[in-house]
């Protein structure tokens, strides 16, 4: 977390987990903004993703974990997350994700 007055940057996160491996095959799909970032080793930064995924048939999954370090795009840089969410109707979902760049604004 960042303890000066200005907040550290975020990304938005967006993506589809992956279909399920039961009887009644489906996926969920999700949308969130990361957390600020997190310095790690003085020269980088990771961020935390929380988030829920939308609801198939009664019932949702959610996800709390951290990203990569940052991974340079140009003149910016993306996070890769790849996990599982929570174990909810019997099954579980995993997933992979790249953030979007934390700026698309930025020259």
């Amino acid at each position: 977390m960042n303890n000066s007055d200005q907040q550290a940057h975020v990304h938005e996160v967006l993506g589809s987990v992956q279909f399920s491996e039961m009887q009644d095959p489906h996926n969920h799909r999700f949308a969130t903004i990361t957390g600020e970032a997190i310095p790690y080793d003085g020269t980088d930064h990771y961020h935390e993703v929380l988030f829920k995924t939308d609801f198939f048939r009664d019932h949702y999954h959610e996800f709390h974990g951290i990203t990569t370090t940052s991974i340079p795009i140009g003149n910016t840089h993306v996070h890769f997350l790849e996990s599982s969410t929570t174990f909810n109707d019997g099954h579980e979902h995993g997933f992979r994700v790249v953030t979007l760049i934390d700026d698309p604004t930025k020259p």
